[in-house]
């Protein structure tokens, strides 16, 4: 005779309502190994951020953030083996999950929106990390920009002088090479693009700003905190 199980069916377990919420994993990378450990320490003590890994060059920051696919990537803005501010487009492909906050000791204003411009959503000076890193780790990981207010005012400044002059943020560029006195061909070659282009820009440049000579657009420049660094 065939006899029926009449044992309760087991439900599906939900997670308590209560439950903690998943640490942001983060990614140090920073050539300097005290650095990164006082770092790594600082963000460890807020209890809600886990570091993941620590690199200490740009070829070995590729990789492991391909392979942790971090909330956050803390990099540092002058690593050895390469340029930071060509790097972080990359390391956004690699990862487009993965915000980038910089940490560096260049307080320029101009210095920090290129690393702005280039896909980083936060920009902290090393100096006061203490205060700034955890809020610009958090701030990162909901999608929102965070600069040290140290900075912060004078990159408002640079912007609003940028946006009266309605440059978009490849002109904004090109102007900064232009005034550092680079020609039209180191200029391309910099950016990777076609002399065609920069001389494009650089009308374009001209145009918006309504300025006809080098000295004018030098001048520009400084007012502006681009040839800080």
């Amino acid at each position: 005779m065939e006899t029926i199980d009449q044992r309760p069916a087991l439900a599906a377990v939900a997670e308590p309502a209560n439950a903690p919420a998943r640490p942001l994993r983060v990614v140090i990378a920073d050539d300097h190994a005290r650095m990164r450990r006082g770092m790594r320490q600082l963000l460890e003590a807020e209890g809600e951020i886990a570091v993941a890994a620590e690199t200490s060059d740009l070829q070995s920051t590729a990789g492991v953030v391909a392979e942790h696919r971090p909330d956050v990537l803390v990099l540092d803005m002058c690593m050895p083996d390469g340029s930071t501010l060509k790097h972080i487009g990359e390391l956004r492909k690699r990862s487009p999950g993965t915000q980038i906050v910089i940490a560096s000791m260049e307080d320029a204003p101009g210095f920090a929106q290129r690393a702005l411009t280039a896909g980083a959503l936060g920009y902290v000076l090393k100096e006061f990390a203490d205060a700034d890193l955890p809020s610009a780790v958090r701030a990162a990981a909901r999608g929102d920009e965070y600069l040290s207010p140290q900075i912060a005012g004078r990159i408002s400044v640079l912007r609003q002088a940028l946006t009266e002059g309605r440059l978009t943020a490849r002109e904004t560029e090109v102007l900064r090479l232009i005034a550092l006195g680079h020609t039209n061909v180191e200029i391309a070659r910099s950016l990777e693009v076609s002399a065609r282009t920069i001389e494009t820009h650089r009308a374009n440049i001209h145009e918006k700003l309504g300025l006809r000579t080098r000295a004018e657009l030098v001048r520009y420049a400084l007012r502006c905190g681009l040839l800080e660094t």
